[in-house]
């Protein structure tokens, strides 16, 4: 895939943290940012998403691989694409939805998006010739499934630090989807009896006692913690 590839990754993870932290910033009050407000209306950050894919697409096909205009469209689409993910929940509900529990689709989309590419740039790409690998193709294949489930369903039960360095190291992804999700979690809301919640919150607690908050720390940071209010549009 090369370089315009590996920008397009990094810009589309470096964006969606940036996001995040901003419009977790705004949620607080704290800091410089505010709403973006034009003529009263408030505009969402997928709208300029599109626009920036739109324009990286374009160019991309119209440079034919010309550098550094393939880097530039490249980075255009990481961007733009990010963050329209972002906002996904909000689109395909077409209310805001983003600080409440459905709102989490948009994070599960951006960590299957990262899964994806993050394969990708470790040398799976199921459009290239592969016949090298004989037998062993539908067990790469199956792996790759395999791995994007296990990250997605580490983001379905709250382990978002888990979801992110499982990309790139599936081992932490499949062993966090095995165990028991967070006690407050949108799998553990739904799918836990009284019993198994309970069994959650405790094994939370023991986890949280060890190694201290810093894990909840990232994924407020980076994911913001949903809530059943109306907080501020984002």
């Amino acid at each position: 895939m090369g370089l315009p590839f590996l920008l397009l990754f990094l810009s589309f993870l470096t964006t969606f943290v940036a996001t995040r932290i901003i419009t977790r910033m705004i949620r607080a009050g704290v800091g410089p940012f505010r709403n973006n407000l034009t003529g009263g209306v408030h505009i969402h950050h997928a709208v300029p998403g599109i626009l920036l894919t739109l324009t990286g697409a374009y160019l991309s096909v119209g440079v034919g691989g010309t550098r550094p205009w393939s880097e530039i469209s490249g980075v255009l689409i990481g961007v733009g694409s990010s963050l329209i993910l972002d906002e996904f929940a909000l689109i395909l509900h077409l209310q805001d939805v983003y600080w409440s529990p459905e709102g989490q689709l948009s994070v599960q989309l951006v960590a299957l998006a990262l899964s994806g590419m993050g394969l990708v740039l470790l040398g799976l790409n199921p459009l290239a010739d592969q016949s090298w690998l004989g037998a062993g193709r539908a067990a790469v294949i199956t792996t790759a499934v395999v791995h994007i489930g296990a990250v997605l369903l580490c983001v379905r039960k709250g382990k978002y630090s888990t979801a992110v360095l499982g990309v790139f190291l599936p081992p932490v992804a499949w062993i966090g989807a095995a165990r028991l999700a967070r006690p407050h979690s949108a799998w553990a809301r739904k799918h836990y009896s009284p019993s198994k919640a309970a069994r959650a919150e405790k094994r939370a607690a023991g986890f949280d006692a060890r190694f201290g908050h810093w894990s909840l720390s990232i994924a407020d940071l980076v994911a913001g913690r949903p809530s059943l209010s109306d907080p501020p549009a984002s």
